[in-house]
């Protein structure tokens, strides 16, 4: 007679609870859906395949958007703005002063992919550039001036981080408020995000510093010239960032943002160069000649008479 499958699934189960009594210490291993036995070196091998199905179902929830991520008020959050290489800032760098037409910063460069780390190293950077080669051009204007003595002016420091921190927060805070503002008005596609106006705006910074540097050199005209190159690198990074956002608005509206923006970069590296690079103009102090009175005037004439 043929056994029905119940009799075999029973049996199965007393051969396994036999070898079980048998050895003890024997490794089993338990798969639903499956009838027959798993030998025990197949383990790691089931337990790899877990993992790379665990990898896969966090990618997939990656790229649908549906992993958690932190909180802005922890500190996972602003690590990942600070997980960046050197070769990719010192891209980043290059792609600042480099700007060519039809290349958007943000796309081409950061490809949606915004740092801190760079934006906040050129700022703190160009704070002592500033305060430092301030310092030096005015030492080296009044060298060599007998009336002339020199302190050290450490307040350039607190204004200088004050005025470029400033700067690049506020005014990309603004520009962002209003962009997003006019797309919801306007019924416009997504613009960038705040950390990426942040970005664009910190790395367009980097030309002032060898500017500042150089600075230094006692000649009017060239620091003139150098603030003229200045502005239309770090303008054009602007410009050909922000254009393709508003170009769709009213070209009242487009011409004006790109305005404000450009001049509002203008005043900043103006402003800079009026205050830390002033050329000092030194008025010589007269030393007062001591003047006699009649009676000792006099005195003297009587003396010589005698």
């Amino acid at each position: 007679t043929m056994a029905s499958p119940d009799d075999l699934k029973f049996q199965e189960f007393e051969e396994a609870t036999d070898l079980l009594l048998a050895d003890p210490g024997a490794s089993t291993l338990s798969m639903s859906g499956s009838s027959s036995t798993a030998p025990a070196g197949a383990t790691g091998d089931i337990k790899l395949d877990m993992s790379d199905d665990e990898g896969q179902e966090e990618s997939s929830e990656l790229l649908r958007g549906e992993k958690q991520t932190s909180g802005f008020w922890t500190f996972e959050y602003y690590q990942s703005f600070f997980n960046v290489d050197t070769m990719q800032v010192l891209d980043r760098v290059k792609g600042s002063v480099m700007p060519l037409p039809g290349r958007n910063f943000i796309k081409h460069t950061l490809q949606s992919s915004p740092d801190l780390y760079g934006p906040f190293w050129i700022c703190v950077t160009l704070v002592f550039s500033l305060a430092i080669s301030g310092n030096l051009s005015t030492f080296l204007n009044s060298l060599g001036s007998p009336h002339y003595h020199y302190r050290p002016q450490f307040h350039r420091v607190t204004i200088a981080a004050v005025v470029i921190f400033l700067y690049a927060w506020l005014v990309p805070l603004g520009v962002w408020g209003f962009l997003t503002w006019r797309q919801r008005e306007e019924r416009q596609q997504s613009g960038y995000s705040f950390l990426e106006t942040v970005c664009v705006y910190g790395y367009s910074l980097f030309i002032y510093i060898p500017t500042s540097v150089l600075w230094i050199l006692p000649f009017e005209w060239l620091r003139w010239l150098l603030i003229l190159v200045a502005m239309v690198i770090s303008g054009s990074v602007l410009v050909l960032t922000f254009w393709p956002v508003v170009r769709d608005d009213t070209k009242v509206t487009a011409f004006a943002t790109v305005a404000t923006i450009v001049v509002l970069h203008a005043l900043l590296s103006i402003g800079c160069k009026m205050y830390f690079f002033q050329t000092a103009t030194l008025t010589p102090t007269l030393t007062p000649v001591p003047t006699l009175a009649p009676n000792h005037t006099a005195a003297i004439l009587t003396n010589k008479t005698h």
